[in-house]
């Protein structure tokens, strides 16, 4: 049986996102599993790993999908000014200066 390549993920703690670790190439799926838990678990540096033959990974690579046309700003963090309706709300409640107020 030829070798093929597995890609693992790996997990650091619990709650942690998955991230990749690297690659093994191995015979078949146990083999895969034995040789991605001794080179990213070995020093317990792993809680959970996911080993995936890389020709089952689908790539999105369409900037139609990775980029779409409308204006979704508000979606990121970025867009969505918090200081700003901070500062608005503490005008209201009166316990800030409006600005361009001048104080006597």
């Amino acid at each position: 049986m030829a070798e093929q390549v597995w890609e693992v993920f790996r997990q650091e703690a619990e709650g942690d996102p998955m991230v990749h670790g690297g690659s093994v190439r191995a015979a078949d799926a146990e083999l895969a599993m034995h040789y991605a838990r001794e080179f990213y678990g070995r020093r317990q540096e792993s809680i959970r790993l996911w080993v995936v033959p890389r020709e089952s990974i689908t790539e999105v690579d369409d900037p139609d999908l990775l980029q779409p046309p409308f204006d979704r700003s508000f979606k990121r963090p970025s867009g969505y000014s918090l200081k700003a309706k901070l500062e608005q709300a503490r005008v209201r409640a009166g316990t800030t200066a409006a600005p361009g107020d001048d104080e006597p």
